[in-house]
């Protein structure tokens, strides 16, 4: 049926796999992919159609054995950790809304209030204080320190 045009099925084949790809983004799909090109070549070149699969299947394997490993190492290094959740808030400035102690007080941080703590020093509305830590939905704060002071 495909007899002379075996080489656009499997073109065919990885174009679809890269399509995966870039849903999952885990490199598997890419060196499937691969796999499927170098049948092509081999359907190109004239061979048996279970040449084809043999040399799909060792290309694929060698690449998610060599190449993709390497790639996704290279990825996380080249990728700064995103901090998410409460612990993005550390070290961000805010201000106090009302007197804030160890018993308690309000900051307006990052445009929302947030209940909050010190363990020490009473810190008056306005002024400025940096979250030292979140313990659950407090902001442990301490009063901002002013450079050249």
């Amino acid at each position: 049926m495909f007899e002379g045009h075996a080489w656009m099925v499997w073109l065919g084949v990885a174009l679809v796999l890269v399509a995966i790809e870039t849903v999952t983004v885990d490199f598997t799909f890419l060196m499937l992919a691969g796999g499927a090109v170098g049948g092509s070549v081999a359907a190109a070149f004239g061979a048996p159609p279970v040449v084809q699969a043999v040399v799909a299947a060792l290309v694929a394997v060698a690449l998610l054995a060599i190449v993709r490993p390497w790639l996704k190492n290279r990825l996380q290094a080249s990728t700064p950790q995103q901090i998410m959740g409460t612990a993005a808030h550390v070290g961000r400035s805010a201000v106090a809304i009302d007197r804030v102690n160890p018993a308690g007080g309000q900051v307006k941080l990052a445009g929302e209030t947030w209940s909050a703590r010190t363990l020490g020093d009473d810190i008056e509305p306005g002024e400025e204080v940096v979250v030292d830590s979140i313990d659950g939905a407090t902001a442990i704060v301490s009063r901002a320190r002013v450079v050249g002071s």
